[in-house]
């Protein structure tokens, strides 16, 4: 087998077992009603994350703020790190690790929800801005590898890919993240 069959076979092999895993789509389910909720309810959904992560975050949240499938009203919807200004400011000033906490602070209201992305699990900006999140009762959503790092006993709800691969765990970030704005649009749009 060439190497390029085994990379698409093990990224099939990821996607398998969380088509296999009941309690995994059922926490993908139940984050599709919370942020449902928060849209119909008035109230943003927030992503961050670093690198790869973090785009995949603009990604997903210009599915929600532009369009999926339908055209329709624009969901409050962005990603933290989009204000190179705000974020060179506030890792230079203060530290890279309250880049995403500070806005939280700023911005985010209860029932607002937040999602954060890191393969690890660990990344300190993410831990950070969850802590933040909790003290105003904003939601938290954690997208991360097999283990869930830190990020297991930060998030509110947990979906870690089951997997060790920092690729592939992004492309199921990505599965997941699309399986969640389409039926969220449909919850809200028909």
């Amino acid at each position: 087998m060439s190497r390029i069959a085994e990379i698409i076979s093990a990224s099939i092999e990821v996607k398998k077992q969380v088509l296999e895993n009941a309690a995994l789509q059922k926490t993908i389910a139940d984050v599709i009603t919370i942020t449902t909720t928060a849209f119909q309810n008035g109230k943003k959904v927030l992503f961050c994350g670093n690198g790869g992560s973090a785009a995949d975050a603009q990604h997903l949240a210009a599915e929600f703020s532009g369009r999926f499938y339908k055209d329709r009203k624009a969901l409050p919807s962005e990603a933290l790190h989009c204000n190179t200004s705000y974020l060179t400011a506030v890792a230079n000033d203060y530290s890279y690790d309250v880049i995403y906490s500070r806005l939280v602070e700023g911005i985010c209201e209860e029932g607002d929800v937040l999602i954060g992305l890191s393969t690890s699990g660990n990344s300190k900006n993410i831990l950070n801005a969850f802590a933040a999140a909790r003290d105003k009762k904003v939601i938290t959503i954690g997208f991360t590898g097999a283990t869930g790092g830190k990020m297991k006993e930060a998030s509110d709800y947990l979906i870690n890919v089951p997997s060790t691969d920092t690729p592939r765990i992004q492309e199921s970030h990505i599965l997941i993240g699309h399986i969640i704005c389409e039926l969220v649009e449909k919850n809200i749009f028909g």
